[in-house]
């Protein structure tokens, strides 16, 4: 049975239309208007052997936040929707990424409680025509969403675009991870017997 998320959300700010499917190739059409995110989302995508394909109309007239944020919250809701009730998934997943200098760590647990712990010391204001700042607000929305606690930490690296470009792959090679469906667990794998 196909993992897959599809969500419309339409705001006065944002008009998104988004499909996921957890169980892919790294198939990717993503347009947000935002370049340095649209190649974040398909790094992501790729690496986590995820299908994405994103549409967004966003006020970036204002400036980058609410497309950026908006694209985190349907993404989250996406990755919820595709995991349905998370029977079977091995829950956990953890990927350390290099790229050239730079290390990022990201663990994560499909727990269904939203928390995020992210350590990512950007430099730069912007990379591209995305403020780093929205970074860590798109990962947040994410987690809120689809209910993950997801841990994201530098460990080494001074080059912003590094930075990031390894913590979007780690995130999305970690999801993979915990979102693997083992044979071997009947249920959601939880001692209380629910997540």
């Amino acid at each position: 049975m196909a993992r897959i998320g599809e969500i419309a959300r339409t705001t006065r700010e944002t008009d998104i239309r988004m499909t996921l499917g957890l169980d892919g190739s790294g198939t990717t059409s993503v347009d947000t208007g935002i370049g340095f995110l649209d190649h974040m989302l398909t790094l992501m995508a790729v690496h986590g052997r995820m299908d994405l394909s994103v549409s967004c109309k966003g006020d970036l007239a204002v400036d980058c936040h609410h497309t950026a944020e908006d694209v985190g919250i349907v993404l989250g809701q996406a990755l919820g929707a595709a995991l349905g009730g998370k029977s079977g998934i091995c829950r956990y997943g953890t990927a350390h990424v290099p790229m050239d200098e730079t290390l990022v760590r990201v663990s994560l647990d499909l727990s269904n409680r939203p928390y995020l712990a992210i350590d990512l010391p950007f430099t730069a204001e912007r990379i591209g025509s995305l403020d780093t700042e929205m970074i860590p607000e798109f990962f947040r929305a994410v987690a809120q969403h689809a209910g993950i606690t997801l841990h994201i930490d530098r460990l080494h690296g001074t080059n912003n675009h590094h930075i990031a470009e390894a913590a979007f792959k780690a995130f999305g090679r970690a999801l993979r991870e915990a979102a693997t469906v083992d044979a071997s667990i009947q249920g959601v794998l939880s001692s209380k017997g629910t997540l």
